[in-house]
């Protein structure tokens, strides 16, 4: 097998590789694109999906799919090439079953919905999901992703993870009730819960609660783990039930690509003028909290009533616990704020909150680079879908250790192990998987870089970027910083923005 050019080579010639790895579809987009009428806002009325250029009509398959209804149902009117590969073990076992459910037609760009079936203002102005979706092949065997998962298939490495997967829950059971423990004695015994205590160990189990509902989204959406996937809101910067469409259908098949809705909203304050983005977008996010989240839950009742329970999973038993886990966990921050507030004791929830906000929001982006522009992003000529991956994410640290990290860095601390084997059940998982994919990594010419401290080296970076740095339209505009702040623009933004919070639109 050639070895590949290393991380410094790969990125010299970025741009170039980006038209490498979407060449396969450029004959597709000098087509006639017109697209049939459908609902306002909703996906298309076709049921189509797409794997490899062909068109498939997985309707049936919704109630049978091993990992849940909800990956068949919202992947309705996309490209699922790179979903297959990447979050299946066996992906050729896949291509088998799919055969059963060809419509036997290459597709045209009227089976992709515009918008993959997501709200308008998670992407960029201009973007289209048949041209803009990144087209990676999966069929061959030397590639990294087969040379990895070959050797992670050995029996006892596969053991080690099963064992590594089991610690991983234990961890999260004794994590679940120290986060109730800690509340419960601040709230009835403040001598022994003092507030510069409350406020760190509760950022630091939202962050590691949080951090589970990363990977509890990456698992099978079935049973009791469609309520767990809702702990992904404990840090109040997500709303689980939409994110784990947006984190793991749309940002980890196609990182850092237009339809990587992750680097467009996670820079919605960048609209603000400078001076006030923490506390605007502070208010904004406990909007989301109060009202906005719970607003945005009933408006995904209202469009799964209105596209049809069976289109979106199959039957009412298969949605149910995604709705109750939801509510239920939207309903519980609410109440916590609501209890400490009557029992006198608001400023310290009030801190908590904002500190867990803002790190774990800055958590969230850390381990992309996410604050770079498109030339300066790390290269991706490479068809080698897994090789993108490593070069496109970053792994954490806080404290250095690698287990202690993984939840202190909301399940990060392996980003890179995680991004190329996004199936896995836990992140210590990928930590036992690290070392085969280093090893396997090196064959290929990929630098392995070793982790960035949060605190020391991307934190900084990010502030300097997402707080000290003008606004959007002052940058355009050339806005000096009396106009960028005292405009009446400026100034209706930061109005708009807020009340956007209370309402549910925003930054999920």
């Amino acid at each position: 097998m050639p070895v590949k050019p290393g991380r410094n080579a790969l990125a010299s010639s970025r741009l170039s590789g980006r038209n490498e790895v979407t060449s396969s579809s450029l004959d597709a987009q000098e087509q006639p694109f017109s697209r049939p009428p459908g609902p306002p806002g909703g996906p298309q009325l076709s049921n189509v999906w797409i794997y490899d250029g062909k068109a498939y009509d997985l309707s049936d398959w919704i109630t049978k799919h091993p990992g849940g209804e909800f990956f068949i149902g919202r992947t309705k009117n996309r490209d699922i090439t790179s979903i297959v590969g990447s979050y299946h073990k066996k992906p050729e076992q896949v291509e088998r079953m799919l055969k059963r459910y060809a419509l036997d037609r290459d597709a045209i760009p009227e089976d992709i919905h515009p918008k993959c079936n997501a709200p308008d203002f998670l992407f960029k102005e201009g973007f289209d999901g048949w041209r803009d979706t990144p087209k990676y092949k999966f069929d061959d065997k030397n590639d990294l992703l087969h040379k990895v998962k070959a050797r992670l298939a050995e029996p006892a490495l596969a053991a080690r993870i099963k064992r590594m997967d089991t610690i991983f829950n234990i961890v999260v059971a004794v994590l679940a009730v120290a986060y109730f423990a800690v509340q419960g004695i601040r709230l009835f015994e403040r001598s022994w819960m003092p507030l510069p205590v409350f406020v760190i160990a509760m950022v630091l189990l939202r962050s590691a609660l949080a951090g589970f509902g990363h990977y509890a989204i990456h698992r099978k959406q079935k049973g009791v783990n469609k309520y767990f996937t809702n702990a992904f809101d404990f840090n109040y910067v997500a709303l689980a039930f939409v994110t784990a469409d947006g984190h793991a259908l749309l940002h980890h098949p196609h990182t850092q690509s237009e339809v990587d809705i992750k680097k467009n909203v996670f820079t919605m304050m960048m609209e603000l003028p400078r001076l006030y983005r923490m506390p605007v977008h502070t208010v904004h996010k406990f909007g989301h909290l109060l009202t906005g989240m719970t607003i945005r839950l009933i408006d995904v009742c209202r469009l799964t009533r209105q596209v049809g329970i069976k289109d979106m999973y199959g039957t009412w038993g298969g949605a149910l616990p995604h709705f109750i886990g939801s509510f239920g966990v939207r309903f519980l921050l609410v109440g916590e704020f609501i209890v400490f507030t009557l029992m006198g004791d608001f400023w310290a929830w009030a801190l908590q909150f904002v500190i867990s906000l803002w790190i774990s929001t800055f958590l969230v982006v850390a381990s992309h680079d996410f604050e770079l522009d498109v030339d300066e992003l790390p290269a991706t000529d490479t068809n080698d879908w897994a090789v993108n991956q490593l070069l496109q994410a970053y792994d954490l640290k806080v404290v250095g250790n690698r287990y202690v990290d993984c939840f202190l860095a909301a399940g990060l601390s392996s980003h890179r192990a995680h991004h190329v084997l996004p199936y896995q059940r836990s992140g210590y998982a990928n930590i036992a998987s690290e070392d085969v994919l280093r090893e396997e990594s090196a064959a290929f010419g990929v630098e392995w870089l070793p982790a960035k401290s949060f605190f020391t080296d991307r934190f900084p970076k990010q502030v300097r970027t997402y707080l000290l740095a003008p606004s959007r339209r002052a940058e355009e505009q050339k806005l000096g910083f009396v106009r960028e702040h005292f405009s009446p623009t400026a100034l209706k933004t930061c109005a708009v923005y807020t009340v956007q919070g209370f309402t549910g639109i925003g930054t999920v």
